[in-house]
């Protein structure tokens, strides 16, 4: 018989009813209900976790293994802990890499992230004929595969028949060693700065269409040119995605590869097989097979890329904070 509660004289209504008079669903209904709901992006996300931990985490941990391991003719592998660690820190072939990867950064980082945001800030004025094109322009180089990019440049940098040779020539000037190994570096630093310009320019102006543009209004309002309104309102608020670029743009620098291995052959020797770090690594595996020092190089490389984007983060946040 159900049970019978009375909320006012002379009504009554059976007990687990809402306000109209339906009945409400029992606890343990809702109780599944949220549970469910509570599974759903589980679930979705399950297939995207097990492709990232097949596809690489598995990959990383398989190089962590095989860097504390060393391949003998006699005993086969033998473990050794970090003794791999010690010879990577202690070649100065993998140093003079470094060297010369941090030296590209320091040149290719501030110079992709100054041009992209010059470029944005063209791109945002309120009037300016041809934007269609210009964005395609500038963005152009970035759809490029890196390997085609360097090919381009480095037909264009040769000494016999490069575009910059026969210009020399045309002029009466001594031709341009621009893959000379007193060059090289800043040769390939025009191929990445060329190409990845485009890509953080777009970044740049997405942001800045994003600022209300009453904001701009009422800075013109008061008198303030497009100068100072770039300089005191865009680029302030710009701040937390130049952050994001230049971390993407150190770690990018770091892993410097694609373009020399394309440039080696023409460069006079100036590309030697431990030019970068990644250069060394992939040598030690193609000529000598050295699959666990390789991999000492690349996890001993992934510590500096992660201490040196840290400390960057680290000294943003502070002057922020200040």
């Amino acid at each position: 018989m159900t049970a019978i509660q009375s909320d006012a004289p002379g009504r009554a209504k059976p007990r687990g009813s809402n306000a109209s008079g339906a009945a409400s669903p029992p606890r343990s209904s809702l109780r599944q209900a949220r549970r469910r709901t509570y599974l759903v992006p589980y679930l979705l996300l399950t297939p995207f976790v097990i492709l990232f931990a097949v596809f690489f985490i598995s990959p990383i941990v398989y190089a962590a293994y095989l860097s504390v391991f060393v391949d003998r003719v006699i005993g086969g592998q033998v473990f050794v802990g970090l003794a791999n660690y010690a010879r990577v820190l202690s070649d100065p072939l993998f140093f003079a890499g470094l060297g010369r990867v941090l030296l590209y950064g320091i040149v290719v980082v501030p110079g992709t992230l100054l041009l992209a945001l010059l470029f944005a800030l063209l791109l945002d004025r309120d009037r300016l004929p041809g934007r269609p094109f210009l964005q395609l322009a500038y963005f152009l180089p970035f759809s490029i595969p890196s390997v085609i990019s360097a090919l381009l440049w480095g037909y264009m940098y040769g000494n016999t028949f490069g575009v910059f040779t026969q210009i020399a020539r045309a002029v009466g000037l001594p031709d341009p060693q621009l893959l000379s190994a007193g060059t090289i570096l800043f040769s390939i630093g025009n191929i990445a700065i060329w190409a990845a310009t485009g890509a953080n320019m777009i970044i740049y102006y997405s942001a800045l269409r994003s600022i209300p543009r009453e904001l701009f209004e009422s800075a013109r309002i008061d008198g303030a040119s497009e100068w100072q309104i770039a300089w005191h309102i865009k680029i302030p608020l710009l701040r937390s995605t130049m952050v994001f670029t230049a971390v993407l743009a150190i770690i990018g620098a770091l892993q410097l590869f694609s373009e020399p291995m394309v440039l080696k052959p023409n460069a006079l020797g100036a590309i030697t097989n431990s030019f970068t770090p990644n250069m060394y690594a992939y040598n030690l595996i193609s000529s000598s097979q050295q699959y666990n020092l390789a991999a000492a190089v690349a996890f001993t490389l992934t510590v500096l890329i992660v201490g040196l984007t840290g400390l960057f983060l680290l000294l943003t946040r502070k002057r922020d904070a200040s």
